[in-house]
């Protein structure tokens, strides 16, 4: 998370203000959008199994909702802070934006680790996070939604605390629910495939054939594990992953020249992506240090774990025959290192639109169950496809024509439609 001299919130605000000054934007437009328009932050009192009681330090912010009910998810983490969640909130507005969705961006979280809790006091963390923001959150206000280790079990212990105080069922409240409980199908592997949409249209632009390429991924949680499922589909190779050992507290990357099998590592990853490198290395994985994965000789990578792993140190390790960077993670690259990306001319897939497809698929769960009525699932990936195919060439497109860096044409897409929705407002 954000730590030493690192703060993500910073990050996202020079990104905005970057391209706030290329669009001209008014100092009212200015003021409003870098910063949220509200801030939760509230304690959680939670009688933990040993019948001591332990308060959690919970956070909800809502960055914009001038286009439609704030979306965002809900994060665990040990070192969570209120600065990662308001620029995860801000890259949210942008995220729903920029592929077109009627929602604007929120993010939630909770200082703690899944790893020491026992599934009752989880329950007692996620159905005392509702009881704090009740009346702040909700199908027309608010949708929240899983995120770092946070999972469908989460969410319906949320559900269940959101529609007993209100008095009713409310299924559209949140998102990334159970099946047979409103929630989706495709919903699972949305955010991966959808950065592998992204991935096969830049590809398709650069003439490259998808098999004749190879790639390394940071993480094997849900995200890295779909996308390295539909990018082996089109014929592609991850010859690298990495993952967080909670044992010893560092990460590790698994190397295997002939390609990783997702289905064997599955078999010895746990339920946080962390993968057993004892049991990984009698498969034929040679284990390295965590941020060996950029150092890869391939022509894509995918950082699918935190933000700020690509920096201006890091992409030095990066080889030069990186073609593309495609981010499944959310602000995982700092802006020196996109400037050296630029500068090597690395095509990148930016955060908030290469994983646009977990908060888009979000959409579609809560629109079905605001109408209770559910897609099959092939309705439901054909949809997911069209709209992040769509995005992914209207930022193209716009990058050739005015000879804009990726990341620079997905903000003045997304930006100018949420400034204009406050403009028409009469916010700004």
């Amino acid at each position: 998370m954000s730590s030493g001299s690192f703060n993500p919130f910073d990050m996202a605000q020079a990104q905005f203000d970057k391209v706030a000054d290329y669009l001209e934007l008014d100092s009212a437009s200015r003021e409003l959008l870098r910063n949220p328009l509200r801030e939760y932050s509230f304690s959680i009192p939670v009688r933990m199994d040993d019948g001591a009681v332990k308060v959690f330090r919970g956070f909800r912010v809502q960055h914009n909702d001038s286009r439609g009910p704030c979306k965002g998810g809900i994060r665990f983490h040990p070192q969570e802070t209120v600065d990662t969640v308001r620029a995860l909130s801000m890259w949210m507005t942008w995220k729903c934006a920029v592929v077109d969705i009627p929602l604007g961006g929120g993010k939630g979280g909770v200082i703690c680790d899944p790893h020491n809790l026992s599934a009752r006091e989880q329950e007692q963390i996620c159905r005392g996070w509702v009881r704090q923001l009740a009346r702040n959150v909700g199908p027309v206000q608010d949708v929240p939604a899983p995120d770092v280790m946070t999972s469908a079990q989460h969410m319906l212990w949320m559900l269940d605390e959101y529609e007993h105080i209100h008095g009713g069922k409310y299924p559209g409240f949140i998102t990334g629910k159970p099946l047979g409980s409103g929630g989706s199908l495709g919903r699972t592997e949305a955010t991966g495939y959808g950065v592998v949409y992204t991935l096969r249209e830049a590809l398709k632009g650069m003439g490259i054939d998808p098999k004749d390429t190879c790639a390394s991924v940071q993480g094997f949680g849900n995200v890295a594990q779909y996308a390295i499922r539909l990018y082996h589909e089109l014929g592609g190779k991850v010859i690298c992953v990495s993952s967080w050992d909670q044992n010893d507290q560092t990460s590790y990357a698994f190397k295997k020249a002939d390609g990783v099998d997702v289905d064997a590592l599955l078999g010895v990853t746990d339920r946080f992506g962390g993968i057993d490198k004892a049991r990984v290395k009698d498969m034929g994985y040679e284990i390295l240090d965590g941020d060996a994965w950029i150092e890869q000789d391939v022509d894509i990578l995918i950082p699918a774990a935190l933000e700020n792993q690509i920096t201006g140190d890091t992409v030095q390790k990066m080889s030069k025959r990186v073609k593309i960077v495609c981010e499944g993670a959310n602000g995982p690259t700092t802006p020196a290192a996109d400037k050296v990306l630029e500068e090597r001319g690395v095509f990148n897939i930016p955060d908030f639109l290469a994983n646009a497809g977990g908060v888009t698929c979000s959409y579609f769960e809560q629109v079905q169950c605001n109408m209770n009525y559910f897609w099959e699932h092939e309705e439901v990936m054909q949809k997911l496809d069209n709209k992040m195919t769509a995005a992914f060439h209207a930022v193209h497109n716009l990058a050739k024509k005015r000879k804009l860096y990726m990341r620079d044409a997905a903000y003045v897409i997304a930006i100018d439609r949420v400034a204009k929705a406050c403009r028409d407002r009469g916010w700004a």
